[in-house]
């Protein structure tokens, strides 16, 4: 099957890019993106104080969005987040109190100033595809129970709803779900028909996990919108991303990629993107930079230890487009400093260990472990058997060997390296 050759900007980008899964009318989408601007919108709710790596593909998807002249919205989930998405979750997820999502979404914001244009508060001229940012609990909140359900609920039927996979997959694994979370896909439809409304909205954006979720809202919104002048709605979603191995995207051994420096450090940033694998490496260009597609088809056809130098790239653009050029020719440096020419830097991950503890001597499988270049001591000690684990520059075999003061270099830190991907040093406090 050959894939649709798209006529509009926008979608042509996205498909040439890797970034479309699913459409629900492609084609009058096409037209209507090609006769003029469109709105979209991709909801973020707000259950941690910052978004991941993860994200990042439905981020650079709004990016494209107003880059091929369209308007995009970023939909704040602050009445969402305090039900929780079900979608592809085992269990429930924790319920957050007013005040810790209000806390998170202030912390999630400042993330997409750097990747889109949004309307000044200051005056002055605003591009007509202005970013703009809507919390739907302006709206979600405001609707008493019995509202609620007698303006929407006659849309939904639960034999429909039992087949989504967000409610399917729960229940066939014999997970509970509960009552409140099967109510979120009638919130996520009544988003859109609210942006409809207001923005005349006519794209919602996600992932495939929130294929069902879409279809939803496109469906209540045309239903709703029967009668009125230009009511379309259309929905698209992304691939599920995951690495060549299969990893989840944005996570990794440590925990997850964190998109805000206070979480993960530039450095740290820039390490997780040089570190990818040989396969994702075009991908990923693809995906995560603005890179024309020529050089990138160039890039993913290094072999060996060249495609280092496509990764560093990889590394080069992402850094920069979330923390800056200046942090990413910083990051860049330090580690080649640290790993080519065995310098330490300033730069480089630093962790605080009393030195008491160090002074009686720990474990280095124990160290490796705090300090997360492992995820527990047992895969500590199967690095370190297998040459994997250093201590300033020196293999050592054994994890249960004691790492203590005495091992302080000069420069007073001691530095730990898993294999030639990752270093922290150890600083006594």
């Amino acid at each position: 099957m050959t894939e649709p050759s798209f006529k509009s900007d926008f979608l042509r980008v996205l498909q040439e890019r890797g970034f479309i899964h699913q459409c629900t009318d492609e084609t009058a989408l096409d037209a209507l993106a090609k006769a003029g601007m469109i709105t979209a919108y991709i909801g973020f709710d707000a259950t941690a104080s910052s978004l991941h790596a993860g994200s990042l593909v439905q981020i650079m998807m709004l990016r494209w969005l107003q880059k091929t002249g369209h308007k995009p919205i970023v939909l704040m989930g602050g009445g969402t987040t305090k039900v929780g998405d079900p979608s592809g979750k085992d269990q429930s997820r924790q319920l957050l109190d007013d005040a810790k999502i209000a806390e998170n979404l202030n912390g999630i914001k400042s993330v997409f100033t750097k990747f889109l244009t949004f309307e000044s508060l200051q005056g002055g001229h605003n591009p007509e595809n202005a970013a703009m940012m809507v919390n739907n609990d302006d709206w979600l909140s405001q609707y008493g129970y019995i509202e609620f359900l007698r303006t929407f609920g006659t849309h939904f039927t639960i034999n429909r709803m039992l087949t989504f996979d967000s409610v399917k997959q729960r229940l066939d694994r014999e997970q509970p779900l509960t009552f409140l979370e099967f109510n979120y896909m009638l919130m996520q439809a009544v988003d859109f028909r609210e942006l409809n409304l207001r923005h005349k909205c006519v794209l919602q954006m996600g992932g495939s996990d929130q294929w069902g979720n879409i279809v939803n809202g496109v469906e209540l919104t045309r239903r709703m919108g029967e009668g009125r002048d230009g009511t379309t709605a259309f929905g698209l979603t992304t691939p599920l991303l995951t690495t060549a191995s299969g990893a989840k995207m944005g996570k990794t051994a440590s925990g997850a990629v964190w998109l805000n420096a206070d979480l993960l450090s530039p450095y740290d940033y820039w390490q997780y993107w040089r570190n990818a694998e040989d396969r994702d490496v075009g991908r990923f260009l693809r995906l995560f930079t603005e890179l024309p597609l020529d050089e990138i088809a160039r890039l993913e056809k290094l072999e060996g230890a060249e495609i280092n130098d496509a990764k560093k790239v990889l590394a080069d653009e992402a850094t920069k487009m979330l923390h800056g050029e200046d942090a990413a020719t910083t990051a860049r440096d330090t580690a080649q400093k640290a790993f080519e020419q065995g310098v330490l830097s300033a730069d480089l991950p630093t962790v605080e260990i009393e030195r008491a503890v160090l002074d009686e001597g720990i474990m280095l499988a124990a160290l490796a472990t705090r300090i997360g270049l492992t995820t527990s001591n047992g895969e500590a000690r199967r690095l370190a058997q297998g040459g994997g684990l250093r201590v300033n520059d020196v293999a050592i075999m054994d994890g249960n060997q004691q790492i203590t003061t005495a091992d302080l270099n000069a420069d007073g830190v001691i530095k730990l390296s898993q294999g030639k991907k990752k270093i922290v040093l150890v600083k006594p406090a």
